[in-house]
């Protein structure tokens, strides 16, 4: 191994240190604001420790309900977010294996032509279909339901391509060898291939949840009460254009809270997310 001088240690190491600072300072910022009351936020400079409101303002938010999304508690909305960022990842998992599965061990017509149609998708994001995805969703009455904030976003392209190139590097041998055994196409995929993708699953779950967890365009659409709302869709609506109308103090608590679960799911799946992503061998 070559050897590092002091100099260019110490170096690395302060830059490393500063940016973590540059990015956790605004974090902190924020929970020291969700700490105070209403008037020391209006009132600056802001303290940089924090205050002695910080079980009442969490209390109040959590439990209580806010003005301006209609009296709705965060508690609810966190369970909104959380209930359909975790739809939106198992459901994409779960389709997208499945339909690798039948693209790598499956032979029948048209098998590539259905695989290249599901990669054209890419190009065809939420976004780009609003409008007739919408329209779907209000002649099946799905508009302020679960079912409506999660179907539409399941359907994954690429954790079908990244499974499907996974499954290619399954050897054949171990393929005929199953066969052998007699295990059939169900036994074969839940015995052998579930197990062999763990690693590539909780990869794919970390992105997946906090890209279900951030979603605002969709959610902001297909729900008109305040009760079926997702906590980003509610601190927009926290916001006034006027500071006095704002409750800051419960707005800087329900950013606090945002962040939280993908945090913990991170921090938690931490060491199967580096491995499903940098693992070469199964």
């Amino acid at each position: 191994m070559i050897g590092q001088s002091p100099l260019r240690t110490f170096t690395a190491h302060a830059v490393l240190i500063l940016g973590i600072l540059i990015v956790a300072f605004p974090i902190y910022y924020t929970f020291v604001a969700s700490t105070h009351t209403l008037q020391t936020i209006l009132r600056p400079p802001l303290p940089l420790l924090p205050g002695g409101q910080l079980w009442n303002n969490y209390s109040e938010a959590l439990f209580g309900g806010i003005g301006r999304i209609g009296g709705v508690s965060v508690g609810q909305l966190l369970l909104n977010t959380t209930i359909m960022a975790l739809g939106v990842a198992v459901g994409k998992i779960f389709i997208s294996i499945l339909s690798a599965y039948a693209i790598v061990f499956f032979r029948f017509p048209l098998r590539m032509t259905f695989f290249w149609l599901i990669f054209i998708t890419l190009m065809l994001p939420v976004e780009v279909r609003i409008l007739p995805t919408y329209k779907v969703m209000v002649d099946l009455g799905m508009i302020d339901t679960y079912a409506g904030l999660i179907i539409p976003l399941i359907a994954s392209a690429t954790a079908t391509l990244l499974f499907r190139q996974f499954f290619m590097t399954i050897p054949g041998e171990l393929v005929e060898a199953a066969r052998v055994d007699g295990a059939g196409p169900w036994r074969f995929f839940f015995d052998i291939l579930l197990p062999l993708s763990r690693t590539n699953i909780a990869a794919l779950f970390v992105i997946l949840f906090i890209y279900g967890w951030t979603q605002y365009l969709w959610p902001l659409l297909v729900t008109n009460s305040n009760d079926m709302n997702t906590i980003v869709i509610a601190l927009r609506k926290m916001v006034s254009f006027a500071d006095a109308d704002t409750e800051w103090h419960l707005v800087m608590v329900t950013a606090m809270l945002a962040i939280v679960p993908p945090i913990l799911v991170v921090v938690l799946m931490q060491r199967w997310f580096v491995r499903g992503l940098v693992e070469s061998e199964k």
